[in-house]
């Protein structure tokens, strides 16, 4: 489709439909397999510290989401990282930032030869995160709601002895649906406002967006997070799409109604969220800029970056307990 950023995920009313994850394997304690086997037939893989690995990108709030959560239940040793360049070309996600261009615990140099290892006819777009298994270089999974939420719960013999529980048992109904509908018109709403390739698609898509806004703005006024007084895998998801707004989704994704620092509340609970440790340390702007100003040609050809905005408001007092 002309104009489309990505044309097999556009329908014919030119909305964005995002791809459907290819690899759900899951890593838990109740795998049939042996450690060091493979997945049982279920596909479910044995949980074994140091077996797996996190590819992700510091400009993708998919991957990023992740990153934050291994970090915040303690898991960094029990899951190595790897990290690809932000800048994509047409064989997709990269290992330029690693000494040779080779991602020194898989020995390859693109994703792409990971996803084709694990299915040599997979002919689709290349995501971060995906969670590699070392053993035989193969894709466990690249299905990153389910991921997150794996890892507070299949992961959790390997926590860290403070490790906070993201996802309570008794709140779980209420912020599944919760979630939902942040995915829907936030996470992947700004996304279908910067793909749209018509006017419809895009009005419906920002007036969804900013409408979700709202109603959590007037959450929040009322409570300092999501789910009450503690973080929670709900307050991951959503801080992963504000700290990206202004840099991103306001101009390069034409969701200009108001920038963050224009939404009060908002505002407030993601400068509390980034000042809060595990946060805003794994947060990297200038990769977050690059990435989308620069690979994606149909929104900005001339693959310009801007300078702006201005990032000094991030550490100043949020006021929220």
């Amino acid at each position: 489709m002309a104009g489309a950023q990505f044309s097999a995920e556009t329908s014919e009313a030119g909305a964005f439909v995002r791809q459907p994850n290819r690899f759900t394997g899951r890593v838990t304690p109740h795998s049939g397999s042996p450690p060091g086997a493979g997945p049982d037939e279920q596909d479910r893989w044995p949980l074994e510290p140091g077996r797996y690995r996190l590819i992700w990108c510091r400009a993708c709030p998919w991957s990023h989401r992740a990153l934050i959560v291994r970090n915040l239940l303690g898991l960094d040793e029990a899951i190595s990282l790897g990290t690809v360049d932000p800048i994509r070309d047409e064989r997709g996600w990269r290992f330029t930032l690693d000494p040779d261009g080779f991602d020194p615990v898989l020995g390859v140099g693109f994703l792409a030869e990971a996803y084709l290892a694990t299915d040599p006819d997979y002919t689709g777009r290349v995501t971060v995160p995906a969670l590699i298994d070392t053993v035989t270089g193969r894709v466990v999974t690249n299905d990153y709601p389910q991921l997150t939420l794996d890892l507070s719960t299949e992961w959790r013999r390997l926590h860290a002895p403070d490790a906070p529980d993201l996802y309570p048992v008794e709140l779980r109904p209420e912020m599944d649906q919760l979630m939902a509908d942040i995915h829907r018109d936030v996470n992947n709403g700004v996304y279908r406002c910067g793909f749209a390739t018509s006017q419809q698609a895009y009005d419906e898509a920002y007036t969804a967006l900013f409408a979700r806004l709202d109603a959590l703005s007037l959450r929040l006024a009322e409570q300092r997070y999501l789910m009450g007084d503690t973080i929670t895998e709900a307050d991951v998801r959503l801080f992963v799409t504000l700290v990206r707004f202004d840099v991103a989704y306001h101009g390069h994704f034409k969701c200009n109604r108001r920038k963050l620092t224009e939404m009060p509340v908002l505002w407030a609970y993601a400068r509390d969220l980034f000042t809060t440790p595990g946060f805003g340390e794994t947060v990297d702007f200038d990769h977050i800029k690059r990435h989308y100003y620069a690979t994606h040609h149909e929104i900005n050809p001339t693959g310009i970056v801007p300078l702006g905005p201005d990032l000094h408001g991030w550490t100043t007092p949020h006021g929220r307990g």
